[in-house]
């Protein structure tokens, strides 16, 4: 049986509620089985300064995952893949009877152009972008996006996603959370010293994918 599953990659530096709220509300949108946070052991469009370690982010991601259809994988650091696009190309090649979606928000959407072989990207799943206030006029006016338009679906359509042929975009709308990774960080500047002692967290990191 073909299972759905969507993929949001990120730093997760920290998870927190927004990440969980718009990945619940993509689960329904979509009609998925579950959706994996792909948590990135570095990305390069990120500076370093400031980027917890690795270890942190994971445990915080699969903190906040905990009794939902969400499972946070360290699957990058396993693949040994630094850009998406390689990511993705391994995955569908490994895992044949799922059908993959990407879900990034209207912030990616609209410095996209800026990664590693988007259109390949594009080509390689249907794409998702959820709105996200303060940066939808760029997503929408940004150079990937003038590409991408002419592939551009109905958000009515969402469900039936795994039916379309790539490349495939759906604009998602979801009720906003305000919460900010910077602004926990902010709060506290620790908050990764206690992922990183929390014993449930270093046991769940065990779960592969």
């Amino acid at each position: 049986m073909t299972r759905r599953v969507g993929l949001l990659g990120g730093s997760f530096n920290p998870a927190h509620r927004g990440h969980r709220s718009i990945t619940l509300a993509a689960v329904r949108r979509l009609a998925l089985d579950e959706a994996w946070w792909l948590v990135s052991p570095g990305n390069p469009l990120k500076p370093a300064a400031g980027m917890a370690p690795f270890a942190a982010r994971l445990a915080s991601a699969r903190a906040m995952a905990r009794r939902a259809p969400i499972r946070a994988s360290d699957l990058e650091a396993r693949l040994g893949t630094r850009y998406t696009a390689d990511t993705l190309r391994k995955l569908v090649r490994r895992h044949r009877r799922i059908r993959f979606v990407w879900i990034m928000g209207a912030d990616n959407l609209a410095q996209f152009h800026r990664w590693r072989q988007w259109r390949t990207i594009a080509r390689t799943m249907p794409i998702a972008v959820v709105a996200r206030p303060g940066y939808d006029g760029a997503a929408l006016a940004g150079p990937a996006m003038a590409w991408l338009r002419r592939f551009r679906r109905p958000a009515s359509h969402a469900e039936h996603w795994a039916e379309w042929s790539v490349p495939a975009l759906v604009l998602l709308r979801f009720r906003p959370d305000p919460t900010s990774a910077t602004a926990i960080r902010a709060a506290d500047p620790d908050w990764a010293e206690l992922h990183r002692a929390d014993p449930l967290a270093r046991a769940a990191a065990s779960t592969h994918i």
